[in-house]
């Protein structure tokens, strides 16, 4: 019949039904509701004792006693078969939380039935089941269980009477009265404990009920029926005992092998559910956005655990599981607790002082009170359980956390060695499970937050700050940039220049709380998310950050001077019902920070800014069509020699007129062209104009060289050269009438990756210059190795000259410094005849600016040709071009 001894027949269907199971996170106290609970099941087992006594009396009154002074060895006999009974007893796991014990109880009852009188069963059945109680120190339920016993022997014999009257043969008892007594047994425990389901508030389902109550009639019948056939064999067959006890045997064997199958299939269900459990939180964990700086923990909810160990404790039938859990690397172990109430003093993380918090490696330890150490018996007792299995969970060596289960839930044995394999193996899922979410865990922070500043990264920002955008209308997104930072890792290397960023990230950490979305983009540039903020909260927020960002920082025993620019846009109403997403209001605020100009370092988005990036985007994208519709030109500025006025050559200048923009000047699409990758496409549009122009003069018979200006992007093409060998033999023109010229910050970008396409085009024959000089880095190590053979004073210098003798001072230093290298020196911007005499004074070899010509397209400056020069032959029969006077 089902198990009622220890945990009563209730107890067997539902678990502890003396104690309602409890889950705790951390600290907790016992409820009101559980200790109405309490009190709600003393009630019951004073009502289940007292309907068991009356039962019983008046049942005594209705069977007389018959019985035989020589059959007083009967009564021993069956306490006996009672307690062997119980100790073949077979524990099976119906479903999660519903344990059901298989014992042979049903045996000695209908013997009993059949050979000694109501009194003598009742007695042997309860002084059976109190006596196993006292001696498993089940003290708290023995009063509910009493009850029981009475109630099942007398409604068996209740039954019995009743099937006896009904045959007929009310003096003997029949075996079919026997068989039904029998099977009411288990039955009566069943409702017993349905009804403390119902007391405790408890839920199960008619259909778990139904089929529980149809398995118990199942086993307690074919345990009567062994029971009845066994008796009735030898009763008429004495010699045929062996026989019985072989097919007894043989159905314990049935039972225990069955026991095992459904052990192990109920193990398996178990470990399968745990490990569910536990990828389900971790894809919870992957889905939620990226924290706040520095958290790399588990990133677990705590309630998830405690569904995870109630799922542990249901398998094991334990009192109570304990999960301590390190969730930080540096942080004490937390505590997860179902079951019964962990006394507070067992909560703490008591570290070296608690051996069960010490335990080495990572094996099962089954660990009983009376067999303990006096260290693990007091740990022990300060839980309150009498066994525990305890597990590290751990990895790498690492302490990850613990597992123990306390006390099972069985009156006849503790944990055995299934219990100990179940809980081994759920400890090497766990640590694994809380290992992988650790690396989870890391792996989401590396890739949401920067990891030199520790702070979020624009796809961490963008995840972030997407929730606070859709909750609040008004939010502000800030860009912060350091403008210092290349000019920092120029002069004293990455190392201290990221030494600034990380200074830079704890200002702004600082002045913003811990609480403020803030993010490292790229470079020096940062973003700030402001919920819920309106504009001019967003305007002192700015300020504040500038002024703290602008403040020295402290490189070694430098002080560096540092500015930064801060530009916000503020959403708006209509914007947040278009759900206007965080890469938007970051391009926006990149706009701001763009429009910056001077003294005026903070700087709001105003729609007009938008204008001007949609004008270069529209510019970018349309210029290849603009090439091939003519839209783009190139014009020509004459170049004369100093103090000849010979015209030596013209640089090339592209022009482009758009249809809808109108004229666009080059200083605005040709950075955006070069920033969108088309530089190359620029570079050999003009190359082919201006050799095409200087073949067909070369046809004419004039010698003139034309410049075109390079970008640093065709110093980084190693087929550059190439490419511009293949244009000069294309057209037929010799190298030393093409003038290449480079920025002096171009060059001197990277000296040694330049240096080698500079020789190939050297090598070619090809002149080239070093544009706007002595407004760059000036290294003149570099300038001596690069085969040049011109410099170009900047125009700045020679408008100054007339009015700076600073200025003065420096085109004459060029001027001397050329020459002393053996470079011809061109002078940019020359607009006043006073300039040009004292560059011609100085020795300046060549002159370009206004004074001379504007650039003109091809027809005019064909037109200035004619007007403004002579021709002339010289001792080589070629023309030559004399600026007339």
């Amino acid at each position: 019949m089902p198990d009622a001894y220890g945990d009563a027949e209730a107890g067997a269907v539902t678990g502890d039904v003396s104690r309602p199971t409890e889950r705790s996170i951390e600290d907790s106290h016992p409820s009101t509701e559980a200790r109405a609970d309490e009190l709600r099941f003393r009630l019951y087992t004073v009502a289940v004792l007292t309907l068991g006594i009356a039962a019983a009396a008046a049942v005594s009154a209705w069977l007389p006693f018959h019985y035989s002074v020589h059959l007083w060895w009967i009564g021993p006999l069956l306490a006996l078969a009672f307690l062997g009974a119980e100790q073949l007893g077979v524990n099976v796991d119906v479903r999660s939380g519903i344990s059901w014990t298989i014992s042979f109880t049903e045996i000695p009852l209908v013997i009993g039935l059949l050979v000694a009188p109501f009194e003598v069963v009742l007695a042997a059945h309860v002084v059976a089941g109190v006596t196993t109680l006292l001696a498993r120190r089940v003290t708290g339920r023995v009063l509910y269980n009493a009850g029981a016993f009475l109630l099942e022997v007398t409604s068996a014999f209740a039954v019995a009477g009743l099937v006896s009257h009904a045959l007929g043969d009310p003096e003997h008892m029949p075996w079919l009265a026997a068989l039904a007594g029998t099977l009411t047994a288990p039955l009566a425990s069943t409702l017993l404990a349905m009804a403390a389901v119902r007391v405790l508030r408890r839920r199960m389902r008619i259909g778990t009920v139904i089929r529980l109550a149809g398995r118990i009639l199942v086993v307690g019948f074919v345990n009567a029926s062994v029971g009845l056939t066994g008796y009735l064999v030898i009763s008429k067959t004495p010699e045929a005992w062996p026989i019985v006890l072989a097919v007894s045997l043989g159905l314990a064997a049935l039972y225990w092998a069955y026991s095992d199958l459904l052990r192990e299939q109920r193990d398996m269900e178990a470990l399968t559910d745990v490990s569910l459990m536990v990828a389900r939180s971790g894809q919870q964990v992957a889905s939620r956005p990226a924290g706040k700086v520095g958290d790399i923990g588990l990133d677990v909810d705590l309630d998830e655990w405690a569904t995870i160990a109630e799922r542990i404790r249901d398998q094991l039938a334990a009192a109570r599981i304990v999960l301590r859990l390190r969730l930080e690397p540096d942080e004490p172990l937390h505590t997860v607790v179902v079951g019964e109430e962990l006394p507070p003093a067992a909560r703490e993380d008591r570290g070296a002082d608690d051996p069960l918090l010490r335990l080495p490696g990572s094996h099962v330890r089954h660990l009983r009170i009376t067999e303990a150490n006096p260290q693990v018996r007091a740990a022990l007792l300060a839980r309150g359980a009498s066994e525990a299995l305890a597990v590290p969970l751990r990895s790498a060596h690492r302490l990850l956390g613990i597992v123990e289960a306390h006390d099972r839930l069985s009156r006849w044995r503790g944990f055995g060695k299934y219990d100990v394999q179940l809980l081994g193996t759920m400890a090497s899922h766990l640590a694994t499970a809380l290992d992988n979410r650790r690396l989870l865990a890391t792996l989401r922070h590396d890739a949401y937050h920067d990891p030199l500043t520790g702070l979020l990264n624009r796809p961490g920002f963008r995840q972030v700050a997407a929730e606070p955008l859709r909750e609040f209308p008004s939010s502000v997104v800030l860009r912060v940039d350091l403008d210092v930072f290349s000019t920092v890792s120029d002069a004293l290397g990455y190392t201290w220049a990221d030494r600034m960023l990380m200074a830079a990230g704890r200002r702004m950490r600082d002045t913003l709380g811990p609480d403020v979305p803030l993010a490292r983009l790229e470079g020096a540039s940062f973003a700030v998310l402001l919920a819920d903020c309106d504009s001019e909260r967003a305007q002192q927020v700015a300020q504040r950050l500038r002024s703290q960002l602008s403040a020295p920082y402290p490189v070694e025993r430098l002080m560096v001077e540092a500015n930064a620019v801060v530009g916000y846009v503020t959403t708006t109403a209509e914007e947040h019902a278009e759900r206007t997403d965080v890469d938007s209001l970051l391009q926006r605020a990149d706009m701001a920070v763009r429009a910056t100009r001077g003294g005026e370092e903070v700087k709001a988005y105003v729609p007009s800014m938008g204008q001007i990036f949609l004008r270069r985007f529209q510019m970018v994208t349309q210029f290849r069509q603009a090439i091939e519709e003519g839209q783009v030109t190139v014009h020509y500025q004459p170049k004369v020699a100093l103090p000849g006025k010979q015209v030596l050559g013209v640089e090339a200048l592209v022009r482009w007129q758009h249809p809808e923009f109108g004229r666009v000047n080059p200083d605005e699409f040709v950075p955006a062209v070069e920033a969108a990758g088309l530089v190359g496409v620029l570079t050999s549009f003009v190359l082919e104009t201006a050799l095409d122009r200087v073949r067909r003069w070369l046809d004419e018979g004039l010698r003139i060289s034309v410049a075109v200006n390079l970008s640093v992007r065709n110093l980084a093409d190693e087929d550059f050269p190439d490419r511009v060998a293949a244009l000069l033999e294309r057209f037929g023109v010799p190298g030393e009438l093409l003038t290449l010229e480079l920025t002096e910050s171009d060059v001197m970008q990277d000296p040694e990756r330049a240096l080698p396409i500079l020789r190939k085009l050297s090598d070619l024959g090809i002149e080239l210059a070093v544009d706007d000089f002595g407004t760059g880095y000036s290294s003149l190590a570099y300038l001596r190795q690069l085969p040049v053979d011109q410099v170009k004073i900047d125009k700045s210098f020679v408008f100054g000259m007339g009015t700076d003798l600073g200025d003065l001072a420096v085109v004459r230093s060029i001027v001397e410094l050329g020459h002393s290298l053996g470079l011809t020196v061109v002078a940019e911007g020359v607009e006043e005849d006073l300039a040009r005499d004292r560059l011609e004074a100085m020795g300046c070899d060549v002159a370009q600016g206004y004074l001379i010509s504007r650039p003109l397209s091809e027809e005019r400056l064909e037109a200035w040709l004619q007007a403004r020069t002579a021709r002339s032959l010289d001792r080589a029969s070629e023309a030559v071009l004399t600026l007339l006077t």
